[in-house]
Protein backbone atom coordinates (compact mmCIF):
# COMPACT_ATOMS: atom_id res chain seq x y z
CA UNK A 1 0.00 0.00 0.00
CA UNK A 2 2.86 2.37 0.79
CA UNK A 3 4.45 1.69 -2.61
CA UNK A 4 1.08 2.27 -4.29
CA UNK A 5 0.60 5.59 -2.45
CA UNK A 6 4.04 6.68 -3.66
CA UNK A 7 3.69 5.39 -7.22
CA UNK A 8 0.12 6.30 -8.15
CA UNK A 9 0.34 10.11 -7.67
CA UNK A 10 3.70 10.24 -9.46
CA UNK A 11 2.46 8.31 -12.50
CA UNK A 12 -0.96 9.99 -12.59
CA UNK A 13 0.36 13.54 -12.43
CA UNK A 14 3.11 13.00 -15.02
CA UNK A 15 0.70 11.34 -17.49
CA UNK A 16 -1.74 14.19 -16.68
CA UNK A 17 -4.95 13.05 -18.42
CA UNK A 18 -6.68 16.40 -17.84
CA UNK A 19 -3.85 18.23 -19.58
CA UNK A 20 -4.18 15.99 -22.64
CA UNK A 21 -7.90 16.84 -23.06
CA UNK A 22 -7.47 20.13 -25.01
CA UNK A 23 -4.95 18.53 -27.38
CA UNK A 24 -7.15 15.47 -27.87
CA UNK A 25 -10.21 17.61 -28.61
CA UNK A 26 -8.22 19.70 -31.11
CA UNK A 27 -6.75 16.70 -32.93
CA UNK A 28 -10.09 14.84 -33.15
CA UNK A 29 -12.26 17.83 -34.04
CA UNK A 30 -13.45 16.23 -37.29
CA UNK A 31 -13.91 12.66 -35.98
CA UNK A 32 -17.15 11.15 -34.72
CA UNK A 33 -17.62 10.02 -31.11
CA UNK A 34 -17.22 6.29 -31.84
CA UNK A 35 -13.88 6.84 -33.60
CA UNK A 36 -12.65 9.10 -30.77
CA UNK A 37 -13.47 6.45 -28.17
CA UNK A 38 -11.72 3.75 -30.22
CA UNK A 39 -8.59 5.88 -30.61
CA UNK A 40 -8.59 6.74 -26.90
CA UNK A 41 -8.82 3.04 -25.98
CA UNK A 42 -5.99 1.97 -28.30
CA UNK A 43 -3.83 4.88 -27.16
CA UNK A 44 -4.27 4.01 -23.48
CA UNK A 45 -3.58 0.30 -24.05
CA UNK A 46 -0.45 1.16 -26.05
CA UNK A 47 0.78 3.70 -23.48
CA UNK A 48 0.21 1.21 -20.64
CA UNK A 49 2.21 -1.43 -22.54
CA UNK A 50 5.07 1.00 -23.20
CA UNK A 51 5.27 2.16 -19.57
CA UNK A 52 5.07 -1.38 -18.17
CA UNK A 53 7.80 -2.51 -20.58
CA UNK A 54 10.19 0.25 -19.47
CA UNK A 55 9.27 -0.27 -15.80
CA UNK A 56 10.12 -3.97 -15.96
CA UNK A 57 13.22 -3.60 -18.14
CA UNK A 58 14.63 -0.50 -16.45
CA UNK A 59 17.30 -2.33 -14.45
CA UNK A 60 18.60 -4.00 -17.62
CA UNK A 61 18.78 -0.63 -19.37
CA UNK A 62 20.69 0.85 -16.42
CA UNK A 63 23.22 -1.98 -16.50
CA UNK A 64 23.59 -1.85 -20.29
CA UNK A 65 24.45 1.85 -20.33
CA UNK A 66 26.35 1.76 -17.03
CA UNK A 67 24.05 4.34 -15.43
CA UNK A 68 23.56 4.32 -11.67
CA UNK A 69 20.12 4.62 -10.11
CA UNK A 70 21.22 7.76 -8.30
CA UNK A 71 22.21 9.50 -11.53
CA UNK A 72 18.94 8.47 -13.15
CA UNK A 73 16.97 9.80 -10.18
CA UNK A 74 18.60 13.20 -10.60
CA UNK A 75 18.05 13.21 -14.37
CA UNK A 76 14.46 12.03 -13.99
CA UNK A 77 13.82 14.63 -11.30
CA UNK A 78 15.13 17.44 -13.51
CA UNK A 79 12.94 16.24 -16.38
CA UNK A 80 9.91 16.12 -14.10
CA UNK A 81 10.69 19.64 -12.88
CA UNK A 82 10.71 20.98 -16.45
CA UNK A 83 7.31 19.36 -17.01
CA UNK A 84 6.01 20.69 -13.68
CA UNK A 85 7.10 24.25 -14.50
CA UNK A 86 5.18 24.14 -17.79
CA UNK A 87 2.13 22.79 -15.94
CA UNK A 88 2.37 25.59 -13.36
CA UNK A 89 2.24 28.05 -16.26
CA UNK A 90 -0.73 26.10 -17.71
CA UNK A 91 1.22 25.44 -20.89
CA UNK A 92 1.49 22.13 -22.80
CA UNK A 93 4.75 20.57 -21.51
CA UNK A 94 7.45 21.00 -24.13
CA UNK A 95 9.03 17.72 -22.97
CA UNK A 96 5.97 15.82 -24.26
CA UNK A 97 5.01 17.53 -27.50
CA UNK A 98 5.69 20.55 -29.67
CA UNK A 99 3.32 22.78 -31.68
CA UNK A 100 4.55 21.07 -34.86
CA UNK A 101 3.71 17.61 -33.47
CA UNK A 102 0.28 18.83 -32.35
CA UNK A 103 -0.44 20.21 -35.83
CA UNK A 104 0.79 16.98 -37.44
CA UNK A 105 -1.53 15.04 -35.12
CA UNK A 106 -4.48 17.21 -36.17
CA UNK A 107 -3.73 16.34 -39.80
CA UNK A 108 -3.55 12.59 -39.14
CA UNK A 109 -6.43 10.25 -39.85
CA UNK A 110 -5.62 8.18 -36.75
CA UNK A 111 -3.74 9.68 -33.79
CA UNK A 112 -4.03 6.70 -31.41
CA UNK A 113 -0.39 5.56 -31.50
CA UNK A 114 1.39 8.77 -32.57
CA UNK A 115 1.19 11.33 -31.06
CA UNK A 116 -1.45 10.32 -28.47
CA UNK A 117 0.06 7.14 -26.96
CA UNK A 118 3.59 8.40 -27.59
CA UNK A 119 4.69 10.99 -26.68
CA UNK A 120 1.59 12.59 -25.10
CA UNK A 121 0.74 9.79 -22.63
CA UNK A 122 3.91 7.67 -22.49
CA UNK A 123 6.45 10.43 -22.99
CA UNK A 124 10.01 10.78 -21.69
CA UNK A 125 8.85 12.07 -18.30
CA UNK A 126 6.44 9.18 -17.74
CA UNK A 127 9.03 6.61 -18.85
CA UNK A 128 11.69 8.11 -16.56
CA UNK A 129 9.21 8.17 -13.67
CA UNK A 130 8.20 4.50 -13.86
CA UNK A 131 11.82 3.37 -14.32
CA UNK A 132 12.94 5.41 -11.32
CA UNK A 133 10.06 4.18 -9.15
CA UNK A 134 10.72 0.56 -10.06
CA UNK A 135 14.46 0.87 -9.46
CA UNK A 136 14.15 2.53 -6.06
CA UNK A 137 12.12 -0.40 -4.72
CA UNK A 138 15.19 -2.63 -5.31
CA UNK A 139 13.44 -5.51 -7.01
CA UNK A 140 10.80 -6.06 -4.31
CA UNK A 141 8.04 -8.00 -6.09
CA UNK A 142 5.15 -6.48 -4.16
CA UNK A 143 6.39 -2.93 -4.69
CA UNK A 144 7.03 -3.66 -8.38
CA UNK A 145 3.45 -4.91 -8.67
CA UNK A 146 2.30 -1.64 -7.09
CA UNK A 147 4.06 0.33 -9.85
CA UNK A 148 2.40 -1.80 -12.54
CA UNK A 149 -1.00 -1.38 -10.85
CA UNK A 150 -0.40 2.38 -10.71
CA UNK A 151 0.25 2.42 -14.45
CA UNK A 152 -2.93 0.44 -15.14
CA UNK A 153 -5.06 2.63 -12.86
CA UNK A 154 -3.64 5.80 -14.41
CA UNK A 155 -4.30 4.69 -17.99
CA UNK A 156 -7.76 3.45 -16.98
CA UNK A 157 -8.56 6.92 -15.60
CA UNK A 158 -7.04 8.47 -18.72
CA UNK A 159 -9.33 6.43 -20.97
CA UNK A 160 -12.41 7.50 -19.00
CA UNK A 161 -11.33 11.13 -19.25
CA UNK A 162 -10.53 11.00 -22.97
CA UNK A 163 -13.71 9.20 -23.98
CA UNK A 164 -15.60 12.09 -22.37
CA UNK A 165 -13.09 14.74 -23.44
CA UNK A 166 -15.59 17.18 -24.93
CA UNK A 167 -17.80 16.97 -21.85
CA UNK A 168 -14.81 17.40 -19.51
CA UNK A 169 -13.64 20.47 -21.41
CA UNK A 170 -17.17 21.91 -21.46
CA UNK A 171 -17.69 21.36 -17.71
CA UNK A 172 -14.28 22.54 -16.51
CA UNK A 173 -13.72 25.21 -19.12
CA UNK A 174 -10.30 26.57 -19.94
CA UNK A 175 -10.02 28.15 -16.49
CA UNK A 176 -10.87 24.92 -14.66
CA UNK A 177 -8.37 22.93 -16.71
CA UNK A 178 -5.68 25.56 -16.03
CA UNK A 179 -6.37 25.43 -12.28
CA UNK A 180 -6.07 21.61 -12.21
CA UNK A 181 -2.92 21.81 -14.32
CA UNK A 182 -1.32 24.14 -11.77
CA UNK A 183 -2.32 21.92 -8.85
CA UNK A 184 -0.91 18.84 -10.62
CA UNK A 185 2.21 20.82 -11.51
CA UNK A 186 2.81 21.85 -7.91
CA UNK A 187 2.56 18.25 -6.66
CA UNK A 188 4.74 17.03 -9.52
CA UNK A 189 7.36 19.68 -8.68
CA UNK A 190 7.50 18.37 -5.10
CA UNK A 191 7.97 14.80 -6.41
CA UNK A 192 10.72 16.06 -8.74
CA UNK A 193 12.56 17.76 -5.86
CA UNK A 194 12.38 14.53 -3.84
CA UNK A 195 13.83 12.55 -6.76
CA UNK A 196 16.71 15.01 -7.16
CA UNK A 197 17.35 15.16 -3.39
CA UNK A 198 17.42 11.36 -3.00
CA UNK A 199 19.61 10.91 -6.08
CA UNK A 200 22.00 13.73 -5.15
CA UNK A 201 22.37 12.49 -1.57
CA UNK A 202 23.21 8.98 -2.80
CA UNK A 203 25.74 10.35 -5.34
CA UNK A 204 27.48 12.44 -2.68
CA UNK A 205 27.53 9.52 -0.26
CA UNK A 206 29.09 7.35 -2.96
Amino acid sequence: MQALLISLPAVLFIVDPIGVVPLFVTMTAHDDAAKCRAMALRACITAAGVLIFFALSGSLIFRFFGVSLSAFRVAGGLLLMLTALDMLRAQPPATRTSPQETQEGADREDIAIVPLAMPLLAGPGAIATVMTLMAQFNGDAVSAAAVVVSILITLGITYLVLRSANGVKRVLGQTGIAILERIFGLILAAIAVQFVFDGGKALLAG
